[in-house]
């Protein structure tokens, strides 16, 4: 069945008992004729050609995303904007991989809730619409005293954590399917033109290191870097620790080398989620805005389930994790910010809205004209 198909059967051999992975169609974009379009619109006799620089870049994937094959251009469309952040913990934060603890995870998850969080200020700032997902916390998670009601709490949870990746593999297949589906279910049933994804989880840019590593080859201790969790950074004998268990962890699983069955192995429930969630979105052919490494590492996943994903995503920011710079490489993807955020919970993302939105002022105003 090829990618245009409506659904998608991935073998899963590994598992017990079959499962099926159905997959939503994801058409590429490329239209050239459309990118000239919109170089033309962005065109003046006063200015040099591609004075906008990677705005026009920018421009051209907007509407190669919201315009398919056989419709004409009528503009960029960032209505009912949305932003979802995914939370699981990881069994592998048992190996002290993270300055943190997984009750940090749930800390951090609160914030949110209640408001507090840097995501909840930029939502509000741009007008986001704000969904958390629980899609796998190691603790019972529910609305705190004071939340803000304006947050929408989705129980999406797969298993409480993933288990320890080095001692068995973080899930089964069955979990690492019925996350996908989950976050593609949430995305189906929100509104808007724009989907941008952050996450919540200690230990998560040790799953990010690792399946950079596996999906794209890139050296181990040049995936992993060092730990960015901790505020003051660690010493060489904490990045060496860390950097050997993430090595047992990819010796043990050394037999998991496709997109699923890496996921599956030295993955996360948040990490699939997003993955789900980015395939659905692309599906129907929204704007997906990407924000750090972990999201980064759930974009390798879906490219590697329905490569023409790699068509919608729009790539926020660039991180201080070093395998996020690499991982980026590997998308051929440039960020729009380098601001150096540590952050996480889509706030990169958030914070590379702006430009968005200016590119779409810079379009109407010529095709007004015309």
């Amino acid at each position: 069945m090829d990618a245009t198909a409506h659904t998608h059967s991935i073998d899963t051999r590994q598992a017990r008992n079959p499962v099926e992975l159905e997959l939503p169609a994801v058409l590429p974009t490329a239209r050239p004729e459309l990118d000239l379009q919109v170089a033309s619109l962005l065109a003046s006799r006063h200015y040099p050609r591609h004075a906008l620089g990677r705005v026009e870049v920018l421009l051209q994937q907007l509407a190669r995303i919201q315009t398919a094959e056989g419709e004409a251009f009528t503009g960029i469309r960032l209505d009912r904007p949305q932003v979802v952040v995914f939370a699981g913990d990881h069994g592998i934060v048992d190996e002290r991989v993270s300055a943190f603890t997984q009750e940090t995870s749930r800390q951090r998850v609160e914030e949110v809730l209640t408001g507090e969080a840097p995501v909840n200020t930029l939502a509000r700032l741009h007008g986001f619409d704000l969904t958390v997902v629980d899609a796998g916390l190691a603790q019972r998670l529910e609305r705190p005293v004071g939340a803000d009601e304006r947050v929408a709490l989705l129980p999406r949870k797969i298993g409480h954590g993933t288990r320890n990746m080095v001692l068995s593999p973080a899930m089964p297949l069955r979990q690492a399917i019925s996350a996908i589906q989950a976050g593609m279910d949430v995305v189906r049933h929100l509104p808007g033109r724009v989907l941008a994804l952050g996450d919540i989880g200690v230990g998560s840019t040790a799953c990010a290191a690792l399946l950079l590593s596996r999906l794209c080859g890139v050296p181990l201790p040049d995936a992993c870097g060092r730990d960015q969790e901790s505020s003051g950074g660690p010493d060489s004998l904490q990045r060496q620790h860390r950097l050997e268990k993430l090595q047992q962890a990819a010796a043990r699983h050394r037999k998991a080398v496709t997109p699923l069955e890496a996921l599956a192995a030295m993955g996360g429930f948040e990490i699939a989620m997003q993955a789900g969630a980015m395939l659905q979105a692309a599906s129907e052919r929204r704007i997906v805005l990407v924000d750090g490494f972990v999201s980064g590492a759930a974009a390798l996943v879906a490219r590697g389930l329905r490569p023409a994903v790699a068509d919608y995503l729009v790539f926020g920011h660039r991180s201080t994790e070093p395998g996020h710079r690499l991982l980026l490489i590997h998308m051929q993807a440039q960020p729009l910010l380098d601001m150096e955020l540590r952050v996480g919970q889509g706030a990169g993302a958030l914070m590379a809205w702006p430009l968005l939105q200016a590119a779409q002022a810079l379009l109407a105003k010529p095709m007004i004209q015309t």
